[in-house]
């Protein structure tokens, strides 16, 4: 396959509609994104975690496994961070799981799998929308059935995050993760 096809796959992977979260799912899985040297999360992330919150005060039944570890530039772990964001955003503290070893997407997803009572196969992720593509076909991968609540991107970080998932999703295509 070319670098043209692949590139063409994978833009026309990303644009592909998603199933949207209605609160089906008792279990949600909000995927991390950098947290900064002061502790406090990106701005993508942030714009997740606000996602997150109308969602899980939307539907109070549904409980939410934080996921991401604590990269070296990092002072605390995505985990923690968005555990913080959302209990200090009136999220009680019972429904939020946190998975601190991640380091990946495939990783978040492997890894918060092994919390999910056992059987559970449905759940809902929240992520940004540039992401909700591979999110999904690698929780396909660790055979679980999703729907998404989907963030918008900043638009300051917009191209360059669009243009690292396209290469993401082609080495998802060619590694399998």
């Amino acid at each position: 396959m070319s670098s043209v096809a692949l590139f063409t796959w994978s833009y026309k992977t990303m644009k592909q509609p998603i199933p949207v979260a209605d609160g089906t799912y008792e279990y949600a899985i909000l995927l991390g994104a950098k947290v900064e040297s002061d502790g406090r999360p990106s701005l993508t992330l942030q714009y997740r975690l606000k996602e997150a919150i109308k969602y899980l005060k939307s539907y109070p039944h549904v409980n939410v496994i934080v996921s991401g570890g604590k990269g070296l530039d990092e002072p605390i772990s995505e985990a923690e961070a968005m555990y913080t964001f959302l209990v200090e955003s009136g999220i009680e503290e019972y429904r939020i799981i946190r998975e601190e070893q991640a380091t990946s997407t495939y990783e978040n997803l492997l890894y918060s799998k092994k919390l999910l009572p056992t059987n559970t196969k449905n759940v809902t992720l929240i992520t940004s929308d540039f992401h909700c593509a591979r999110a999904k076909i690698l929780a396909n991968k660790l055979d679980l059935e999703v729907d998404i609540v989907a963030s918008k991107t900043p638009k300051i970080v917009e191209q360059k995050l669009h243009i690292r998932e396209q290469f993401a999703l082609i080495k998802t295509l060619i590694l399998g993760k």
